[in-house]
């Protein structure tokens, strides 16, 4: 029997419950494809602060560096948010980045077509929605020195280095041949230097992939041909805080963070996690949507451990389910069918099992 041994990071709020919810669909799946999947559970982010004083201790992060994958549900939360800077629980997220050098961040934005409808755009538009983005993770504005703040100023630098670039390029044009072929790159190289270098870099390594399409855009643009014409995308990839923001409002094309996993890439570790935050709010109540957090499972079951047919059960199910009229509370509209947390992991695994019969 293949074993895999998995770190698990509930975090904050509703991470524990959504995590609780994904655990049951990989148990599942790993009685279906006889694997063991061994958890390892540790404490990160304000639950952390809270029994060690530090978002990340250093034995968390050697529990990551010798797993096969990490799973981390959602850190932070209003009651760390007077914390320093540096002692706040999403500084746990950065550390674990750079700890396990995971330099590649995948962010699917999917419209699922059961959930067409529950985008704030017109369904035509987002209609057939699949973008992926791949944000570079581990350089640019949020690691560059000198950085600071005085009483008078604040400032932060933007670099990045020929080989950053040069591996996240090549990321995106590898993921792109296996969709599309079209990736475009997302800079301000019309002002700045580092993105004019960005683009340079690009450029060149475009060169090893003929067989792919590139263009060049620049981040205000992109953020507005996200909106008003989503699906012209296959493949953006772009820096560190670009990526954030334009994953974000990717996400939102799609109608829920509720819904969106990620990954985080490196040479030897990978983490994932759901788009959404720890939602205090609903933390406790058996009301979070997880299949964000399902999903994320699932992209681990296909990039990390070398098991995408049950990676792509895993995302059919969803889709059935959905299809099917099953909704939490904030995908919920009038004439849907209203479940809670675990209810709706269970009609996933109940799906996943259908699924898998019918495939035998």
């Amino acid at each position: 029997m293949r074993s895999y041994k998995i770190a698990v990071l509930p975090g904050d709020g509703i991470g524990p419950e959504v995590m609780e919810a994904a655990l049951k669909v990989l148990d599942t799946v790993g009685e279906m494809e006889s694997v063991k999947f061994e958890y390892e559970y540790a404490q990160v982010g304000g639950c952390a602060i809270d029994e060690t004083g530090k978002p990340l201790s250093e034995e968390t992060l050697k529990m990551c560096q010798q797993s096969d994958a990490v799973l981390l549900g959602a850190v932070g939360g209003p009651k760390w948010e007077s914390l320093p800077q540096d002692q706040k629980p999403e500084q746990a997220l950065l550390q674990l980045r750079g700890g396990l050098g995971l330099y590649s961040n995948l962010r699917p934005a999917v419209v699922f077509p059961a959930l067409a409808g529950a985008s704030s755009l017109r369904e035509e538009v987002v209609s057939g929605v699949d973008v992926m983005v791949v944000r570079e993770l581990t350089g640019g504005i949020y690691f560059g020195t000198p950085k600071g703040a005085d009483a008078n100023k604040g400032w932060n630098t933007m670099v990045y280095e020929r080989h950053e670039v040069e591996r996240i390029a090549r990321v995106a044009f590898d993921l792109a041949r296996k969709r599309s072929s079209r990736v475009t790159s997302v800079d301000k190289a019309n002002v700045l230097d580092v993105s004019q270098f960005w683009r340079d870099i690009v450029i060149e390594i475009h060169q090893e992939y003929p067989d792919v399409e590139l263009d060049h855009m620049y981040v205000d643009n992109a953020a507005m041909q996200l909106v008003r014409t989503p699906k012209q995308f296959d493949v953006i990839v772009t820096s560190n805080m670009f990526g954030d923001i334009l994953s974000d409002i990717a996400a939102m094309v799609t109608g829920s963070l509720g819904m969106l996993p990620s990954a985080s890439l490196g040479e030897k570790h990978a983490l994932y996690e759901p788009v959404h935050g720890s939602a205090p709010d609903i933390a406790g109540q058996n009301k979070a949507n997880p299949l964000a957090m399902i999903m994320s499972v699932a992209m681990m079951l296909s990039y990390t451990l070398d098991m995408g047919n049950a990676g792509a059960a895993i995302q059919s199910a969803v889709s059935e389910v959905l299809e099917a009229g099953y909704r939490t509370g904030e995908i919920y509209q009038d004439g849907d069918k209203l479940v809670s947390s675990t209810e709706m992991s269970d009609l996933v695994i109940k799906q996943l099992i259908q699924i898998s019969a019918r495939v035998a």
